[in-house]
């Protein structure tokens, strides 16, 4: 008798750990970031696009959170994606720069990346779309960094010729293993793109789920469906911004259909600013043309330079019930943030045995206005440490100063109030010698590993 009342009692010990476990991994939020590729600050029409409509980010912007002020780690593909996905600045994954088909480097085994951490939480994981954080080892790919599955495009659209002389074929890749289909049709991948992520969405069922989904579009050579050709005033480039808003309210309807709206968080946000300086390469074979670009609304440069329109990116956030819609925010925030505020809304711990530059944004998510990310912000150009946004001041110390300009060979130091002047029109350095002095230091105080600086 007594043995049957402790088997009752272990019984009931192992299930209720059981439902426990079930009810936490139901609370534990649903979490989709949507990356586009080198869209630009002024492409959507909730950031002012007068050509182009973007009708279900713009709803996801009323029902969520808009940022103004929100940068990414890097102004290229590579160290932009290693930064949002490690929550560190890229140099310290060793990876400062775009990589190239033949180049062994890529994410190391040791990193930590979202899709881990969120693992050890009972999520399932999947990534669909452009990878490119390495192509050439086992070790690089998509499923030896936290993700269950993979499908899509393994580096920029592209990698191959006549824009890139390689002959490292570019592939379309499910897991591990590189497609049949060859050439792969770009102008059906965005479409494919939302049809992998929708059922995988659709698959959810006890476990919490991780959707990173990183468009190639609208990287250069842009194109897309025959259906969306045409749709746009914004011509071609707009037709494919406005497919990207297409696919992105179909994974919401996906989401409202299979009542997982109100306990799914979804984030919008670019990599980069737009390639408006192209380089020759590009324009092979007449292919692309200068136009087939983004732009960056009111700011300065764009991919590849340390003027806000590199680094500055739309990003929206929607969770419904838990971040309050209508909010426009212009307190800064940055990609790396991200890491670390989603690891703690799914309940788990950000890592202690490394340098993670994220902070936990939620309390701006849900609308405090007294917040503030309390880390100043570092702008990199590959290895080159070349700017900081301290506040409200930022302090760029570099030679580039935009096409057809001469460059800055003497390194004056450029300072712009980014709260009146987002543009970085007027240079207040001779107004403000000491807060240059200030924010140098900082500069010159800021170490990672393999960094370099051109000032003293």
């Amino acid at each position: 008798m007594k043995d049957m009342n402790l088997v009752k009692v272990l019984l009931t010990v192992f299930l209720i750990g059981v439902f426990t476990v079930y009810a936490q991994k139901r609370n534990k939020p649903n979490i989709i970031i949507i990356l586009a590729d080198d869209m630009g600050y002024g492409d959507l029409s909730c950031y002012g696009q007068p050509l182009i409509k973007t009708k279900n980010l713009d709803q996801m912007a009323d029902e969520g959170i808009r940022f103004t002020s929100f940068y990414v780690a890097a102004n290229a593909c590579t160290p932009s994606r290693a930064a949002l996905l490690t929550g560190r600045y890229p140099l310290r994954s060793g990876l400062p720069y775009v990589l190239f088909p033949k180049q062994d480097n890529g994410l190391h085994a040791s990193e930590i990346t979202l899709a881990d951490e969120l693992k050890t939480q009972g999520y399932r994981t999947m990534c669909v779309g452009k990878w490119h954080l390495g192509q050439t080892r086992t070790e690089f790919m998509p499923t030896a960094h936290g993700f269950d599955h993979y499908y899509g495009l393994i580096t920029s659209n592209d990698m191959k010729k006549p824009f890139v002389q390689t002959d490292v074929p570019l592939h379309l890749y499910r897991d591990l293993e590189p497609t049949n289909e060859f050439p792969v049709d770009q102008k059906t991948l965005t479409t494919r793109y939302t049809e992998e992520a929708i059922k995988f969405i659709k698959s959810a069922k006890k476990e919490p789920f991780f959707l990173y989904l990183p468009h190639n579009m609208p990287h250069a050579p842009v194109s897309t469906a025959s259906n969306f050709e045409g749709k746009s005033a914004g011509g071609l480039y707009g037709d494919v911004i406005e497919t990207i808003d297409w696919s992105t309210g179909e994974i919401l309807k996906a989401l409202k259909e299979n009542k997982l709206d109100k306990n799914t968080v979804v984030i919008f946000l670019s990599d980069n600013g737009p390639w408006n300086n192209m380089p020759e390469r590009m324009f092979a074979e007449d292919i692309v043309k200068p136009w087939d670009t983004g732009i960056t609304g009111l700011l300065r440069g764009g991919k590849g330079n340390t003027y806000e329109g590199g680094h500055r990116i739309p990003c929206i956030v929607r969770w419904p019930g838990t971040i309050p819609a209508g909010q426009v925010s212009s307190q800064t925030a940055v990609s790396m943030d991200l890491f670390t505020t989603l690891i703690q809304i799914a309940g788990g711990k950000v890592p202690t045995d490394r340098v993670i530059d994220g902070v936990d944004i939620m309390p701006l998510l849900k609308g405090d206005r007294t917040f503030q990310r309390g880390k100043d912000f570092y702008y990199f150009e590959g290895k080159y440490l070349e700017a900081i946004r301290s506040g409200d001041w930022k302090l760029r110390i570099a030679p580039y100063q935009g096409p057809g300009l001469p460059n800055n060979e003497s390194l004056m130091p450029e300072l712009y109030n980014l709260a009146v002047d987002p543009t970085e029109r007027v240079n207040q350095a001779d107004r403000h010698p000491e807060i240059v002095a200030e924010l140098k230091a900082k500069l010159i105080d800021f170490k990672l590993p393999g960094e370099e600086q051109r000032f003293k």
